[in-house]
Order: structure tokens, then sequence, then C-alpha cells
């Protein structure tokens, strides 16, 4: 792969439908405009400080594996380890598993016999069990038609990358570049479809209105847990809570790492990936959220009938961008926004498929994993068995209906990683100060020290206020521990 398809990877996996449905959630929380951009912000510079600070391991330690590599050489192969659990436990799998089935649901909107109601196998229901401030269970399990539509395209992908990454990056290259056009799109709506009574209501004159609720006193009402108290917060710990919503839709950016030693020259074309993938779009999602705020009123009524009277804040179903483009184009609007939303979960799709078999290789090669995972195709070199196990995995969590949940759980996980990772860039700096840097990150030392400081304040705010989010996926992180301890005993054992 070149730096083109490089690039595709770290913008393809990036682009989910997250940015289309995360903003209505967070204007609740937020209500003000100027918070709202200010959130996207903080996750725009978090991502490209990261993605810069990645780019430095990433030319120095160009191997497959990326994230799990760094980990494992600068803080030992425990932290390698856990990173790896999780990421095939649901990271890299329960977001694909969420994506298809998303790429299933908006499939409904030109085919309405595709829907998560229409089951084919109906095995049950798991009831709510509310533990604490979290709530487990709560979840339809069987096949029903959106997920199948999920399960075909898994498999359909895994097969497409078994045959090299040349056709993996093809087919990247293409739908990234369709999904780039597709957000285009709608930031160009944002230029001619542009409403009288939204612009006024979310800027007014002097941008009075955008600035509004946004001072340093002003307090916000945020829920601790579920169905917990209400607390009221000031404006750092609220942009902090969603956090949660806006980094996830710009997580996976990492995910061109773990196919280093595949890539063209990756001590140069590594780092430009990251930094030209990050930076082209998130600059797409800001516009977009500029758009959103220029089409519809960011306050609404949850019973409104029409679009303009939803807001952004009650969009139907928290599909923003569908609102938007009903607005704009009356009649095909959301058929516009659901084909631009397929395309965008498709390429994502193959993206994180083939990046993620690139990790499960390289712990295998260490012994950390299943032997046969580790072994190449002759024809292809590419980790199909690999390849097949994650999508095995992935499609069970389909079928079971608790990606959804899963992922909730672990976003605190993977920001403790990328701060781990990034603090592993300082640790190497002093315990290798003679290797080989082709690249050295921006900024060395401030801007990596200010993304650890941004990631444990929104840490440690989740911990307070959302532990729904955060003590589980902890728990399943440690849970890695004993399962590491055994494994390693096991190859110790093979080995003598």
């Amino acid at each position: 792969m070149g730096l083109f398809s490089a690039t595709a990877i770290v913008m393809g996996s990036m682009i989910g439908s997250g940015i289309f449905i995360v903003s209505a959630d967070m204007s609740r929380a937020l209500g003000s405009p100027a918070l709202l951009i200010l959130a996207w912000l903080v996750t725009a510079a978090m991502t490209i400080i990261g993605a810069l600070s990645y780019g430095e391991l990433a030319a120095m330690m160009p191997k497959a594996g990326g994230q799990y590599v760094y980990l494992r050489e600068a803080l030992g192969p425990l932290w390698g380890f856990l990173y790896g659990w999780t990421l095939f436990l649901v990271i890299q799998t329960g977001t694909i598993a969420a994506v298809g089935v998303a790429f299933g649901k908006f499939l409904g909107v030109f085919f309405p016999s595709v829907s998560a109601s229409h089951w084919i196998w109906h095995i049950g229901r798991v009831p709510a069990v509310p533990v604490g401030p979290m709530v487990l269970g709560n979840m339809e399990i069987g096949l029903n038609t959106a997920n199948l539509a999920a399960i075909i395209v898994i498999v359909a992908l895994t097969l497409v990358n078994t045959f090299g990454v040349r056709m993996g990056s093809a087919v990247q290259n293409v739908f990234t570049s369709a999904k780039v056009l597709a957000l285009g799109a709608v930031v160009l709506v944002g230029l001619f479809a542009s409403n009288a009574a939204a612009i006024a209501a979310n800027f007014g004159a002097g941008w009075k209105n955008f600035w509004a609720g946004a001072g340093w006193g002003t307090l916000h009402s945020v829920q601790v847990g579920v169905g917990g108290p209400t607390a009221y917060v000031g404006l750092l710990t609220v942009v902090a809570v969603v956090q949660v919503g806006s980094l996830f839709s710009s997580d996976a950016w990492n995910n061109v790492t773990f196919t280093a030693g595949e890539i063209r020259n990756p001590k140069r074309n590594l780092p430009l990936s990251l930094a030209i993938g990050t930076g082209v779009v998130l600059l797409l999602y800001v516009l977009c959220n500029f758009v959103y705020l220029s089409v519809l009123p960011m306050a609404g009524s949850e019973g409104a009938a029409t679009v303009v009277g939803r807001g952004i804040q009650f969009a139907s179903e928290d599909r923003v961008a569908t609102a938007v483009m009903s607005q704009a184009f009356a009649g095909y609007g959301a058929k516009l926004m659901a084909g631009a939303i397929l395309v965008s979960t498709f390429g994502c799709v193959n993206g994180m498929l083939l990046a993620g078999a690139r990790v499960y290789y390289a712990m295998s090669q260490d012994g950390l994993f299943f032997k046969a995972v580790g072994r190449l195709s002759e024809k292809s070199k590419t980790p199909v068995n690999s390849l097949w196990v994650q999508c095995v995995w992935t499609c069970l969590l389909c079928l079971s209906g608790s990606y959804g949940q899963l992922l909730d759980y672990v976003i605190f996980a993977v920001l403790i990683f990328y701060v781990l990772t990034i603090a592993g860039l300082f640790v190497l700096r002093r315990t290798r100060p003679d290797a080989v840097r082709p690249y050295k990150a921006i900024g060395y030392p401030v801007l990596p020290a200010l993304y650890i400081v941004m990631a444990l304040w929104i840490c440690g705010v989740l911990l307070r206020y959302k532990p729904q989010y955060t003590w589980p996926g902890l728990i399943l992180v440690l849970l890695g521990v004993p399962v590491y301890l055994l494994w390693s005993k096991a190859e110790r054992v093979a080995v003598a």
C-alpha cells in the first residue's frame, strides 16, 4: 500500500455513521451552539495531537500490529496484550458489528423489509438488569433482516480481504473517496439550503445567540449514571462529558498502524497518512456541525410534528444529518442521506476488518493468541486465519444484540490505551534515545503532554458523572490480566 491507500484507511475507519447522529445527544447536554462547536474542536485537537504523536512510534516501529507493538515495546508485553484482548473482544469487533448493523438499518430506507424488527429467528429477549448506575441486558437476541445484512457485508468483505492487501485497499480507496464526497456534499448543503430562522435562532445579531449559555459561570445539568441524581457542572466538565460521542465518532484513526508491515515506505507514509487523514476528516466534522446549525435550530421540542420544530436536539431518532437533508430536499433528502451513510458504513467496515486482523496476527507471533492466527497465506501473504476468526466473533456479536452496550463500556478503555501509548512515547525517548526516528512528534514534549492531561481530565469526569461508561470498561480490561498470565504460562510450557 502507498500513501493514498494508507490515508484511505485512516479516513475510512474514522468516517462512520457517528457524525450523522451524535450531535443531537451532545446538543441536549450542552444547550449552546458555541459549546457544540467547542466540543468538536476539542475532539479535533486531541485526535490530531494523538495522530502526530503516533506518527513517531509508527515511523520508529513500522511493524504489523501497530498500537499493540508500541505498548509492548514501551511498557511491556502485559500492556500490549491487554490492548489486544480488549480490541478483539469488543473495541474492533464490536465497532464493526455496530457499524454493520447501522448499514442494515439504513438499507431499510430503500428496502423496508430490512429492519431490526423483522425477525427471521428470534431467540429471545434478555431483560434489563440494574447494577448500580448501569443497566445490563435489555437486548434482543437472534437473527433479523438488519443484522443479516450486516453479517453478509462482514463475510463478503472478509472474503475480499483474504485475497490480499491490494484488493482490500482498492475497495477502501473507492469507498473512502465516495465517503469524503458524501460529507463534502453535506457541507455544500449548508451553502445553498441555509434556513434564515435557524441562523437567527443559533447565531443572532453579532453572533449573540451563538455564545448564549457558553459563559464560564453557566451551570449545565448532567444526570449521574442511569437514573441517578442530576448534578450541575461548569463548562469544562460538561464539554468533557459529551466527548463520549465526539471522540467515538473520531475513533479508529490508529487502525492504519496495524497494517504497517504492508505499507510501502512506512517510515514516511505512516506519519503522513495519520496527519492528512485525521486533519481532513475532522475539518469536515466541524463544518458539518456548522451546516446543522445553519439549517436547523439547536433548540427544539420532542413532540413537534415538523423537522424544524424538533430542531437538532430532538431530531427523529437523533438522525440530525437526515433531518438536515430532508429540510433541504423535501421528498428525497432522507434517501440521499441514507445512501451516503451506506457508503460510509461499508467503507468503515472494510477498513476495520483489514486493520484489526493484523493485531491478532502480531499477538499470535508473540505466543499470546491462537497459533493458527499467526500464519500467513502462502498465496496472498495475508493473515487469512486471523481475518476469519475476527469475522466469526463479529458475526456472533451481531446476533447477540450486545455490541451497542459493549461499545458504551469501552469508550473509557479506548481513551486509557491512547494515554498509555502516548506516555510510551516519553518512555521510549528515555530508554531508547539512540533509536532511529525518521519522524519526530511535532511539539514534543508539550503537545503529547497536553493530550495526556486533556484525556485524563475527560477520564476523571467520566468516572464521576458517567460511571455506566467507565467501570464496566475498566473491569473488561482487567479481566485480561488472568488471561494473560494463563496464556503466558501455557506458552512457556509449550516452549519448554
